[in-house]
């Protein structure tokens, strides 16, 4: 578990710090946006999978989107501290729009009739027939948490008057998560899997990511203040 949680540290950081750059050299938030969306598109299908997060010291459990979707926020905040609240929004559109046109195609996919000779049919409705449900959740969750974190990280913002990155960055995140988790598990997984475990657990991993975001905001921004 912790050599993941590491092998999670470097590729976020080198993902985040190269979209900066990207930022930085071309004066658009193009690159923070496709790995916003790959992001978001990447959660709704590994959300299926519940995790156990043993720690040594506390164990919890989470979907195995919680530490990919977590980065979200952090990328939300990036956006909103160089580009503006108003791309943000633009970014959050983007990637709703995405998610429908992906919960559309896999629909299709779902019901067009397979081959005589195809025999995975099962399988794959199994592993994509969820899907669309923990879309549903997903745009019910992200549509208001992540609106949510870009309102809040905007208020801080102004109100320490660009100051104090770590603040909006944190006081954004941590309760923008804490609205996501319980939008999402229960409109996902409401009779199929315990809600309470897995609202405590994402709750818990993703306020961990937030901790952990911090130095990430604070190099990204050391990029983008190049621009």
């Amino acid at each position: 578990m912790i050599l993941l949680v590491i092998l999670w540290i470097i590729a976020i950081s080198f993902f985040c710090l190269l979209a900066s750059w990207y930022a930085r050299k071309y004066e658009k938030p193009d690159a923070l946006i496709g790995l916003y969306v790959t992001f978001v598109l990447i959660s709704n299908f590994i959300a299926i999978k519940i995790v156990e997060f043993n720690f040594g010291f506390v164990k919890v459990f989470a979907t195995a989107a919680t530490l990919v979707f977590s980065v979200t926020f952090l990328l939300t905040d990036i956006v909103n501290e160089k580009f503006g609240r108003r791309e943000t929004h633009k970014m959050i559109f983007i990637a709703f729009v995405c998610q429908i046109a992906t919960a559309f195609f896999i629909l299709m996919a779902i019901y067009l009739p397979s081959a005589y000779f195809w025999g995975d049919q099962e399988i794959f409705v199994k592993v994509f027939g969820f899907a669309p449900r923990i879309m549903l959740a997903s745009w019910i969750a992200f549509l208001a948490s992540e609106n949510a974190d870009a309102y809040i990280f905007a208020f801080f913002k102004k109100l320490t008057k660009g100051k104090h990155l770590w603040i909006r960055n944190a006081f954004s995140s941590v309760p923008a998560m804490a609205l996501d988790t319980i939008i999402f598990v229960v409109v996902g997984f409401y009779n199929i899997q315990p809600l309470l475990p897995l609202i405590v657990g994402v709750i818990a991993i993703k306020w961990m990511v937030a901790i952990i975001d911090i130095p990430f905001m604070y190099l990204s921004r050391k990029i983008m203040l190049k621009m």
